[in-house]
C-alpha cells in the first residue's frame, strides 16, 4: 500500500513537472515540443541504460554538486538548452530520479495537446495496407482525433478485431462474443 502512494505521489509530482516544462516550450518558439520530447527520452534512457549511473542519481548520499557534474558532461552539449536548464532544476530541487515519469508524462501532456491517441489493435490475421487505413480512417473519424495505431496478430481470438484505446478495452472478436454466450447457457 505504501508502494502504491508513493507511486500515485510520484505519478503527480511528475505531471506537475511535465506540464511546467510544456509552458516553457510553448512560450519557447525556437524548440520544437517533440525535439524537447526526443531529448528527454534520450536523458531517460542513458540514465536507465547504466546501473552506476541510476545508483549516482538515485544515491541521496551524493550531493546536488556531484551530480550536476556528472549531468553536465553527459548532456550539456546533447540537449536543447532549455532541456538541459530543466534537468539542471530537476537536480537541484532533486527530482532527477523521476526524469523517466516526467518523460511518459510530457508525452500524454504533448498527446492531449496535439488530440492525439495511441491505439493497439489486435486481429485474428494480417490486415492489409487498405483495411488498416480503412479501420484507422473510421476511428479517427469517430474518436475526432490524430490517432497512431500498433497493430498486432493474435490467432486466438478466432475472428474481428480486439482494439484498445486509452486503457479501455473493445474486444469485438468471435472468441470474445463466443464467450459471452457460454456464459448465457451456463445461467440457464
Amino acid at each position: 500500500m505504501t508502494e502504491t502512494l508513493k507511486n500515485k505521489n510520484n505519478e503527480a509530482i511528475s505531471k506537475k513537472w511535465a506540464k511546467a516544462l510544456m509552458e516553457l516550450v510553448l512560450e519557447n518558439n525556437e524548440v520544437s515540443d517533440n525535439f524537447v520530447l526526443n531529448d528527454l527520452r534520450s536523458i531517460s534512457d542513458t540514465i536507465n541504460s547504466s546501473e552506476e549511473l541510476l545508483s549516482v542519481i538515485n544515491n541521496p548520499s551524493i550531493s546536488t554538486e556531484e551530480k550536476q557534474i556528472v549531468l553536465c558532461k553527459l548532456f550539456q552539449d546533447k540537449v536543447n538548452p532549455l532541456v538541459y536548464s530543466f534537468l539542471f532544476t530537476l537536480n537541484l530541487r532533486k527530482r532527477t530520479n523521476l526524469i523517466g515519469d516526467i518523460t511518459v508524462e510530457y508525452e500524454k501532456e504533448l498527446d492531449r495537446i496535439n488530440n492525439t491517441k495511441h491505439i493497439n489493435v489486435l486481429s485474428a490475421i494480417e490486415l492489409s495496407q487498405e483495411k488498416k487505413d480503412d479501420i484507422k480512417g473510421k476511428i479517427s473519424a469517430k474518436l475526432n482525433a490524430d490517432i497512431d495505431i500498433e497493430w498486432g496478430v493474435d490467432t486466438d481470438i478466432i475472428a474481428g478485431l480486439i482494439f484498445n484505446i486509452d486503457e479501455t478495452v473493445i474486444d469485438n472478436s468471435v472468441r470474445h462474443k463466443l464467450e459471452d454466450l457460454s456464459k448465457i447457457i451456463m445461467k440457464g
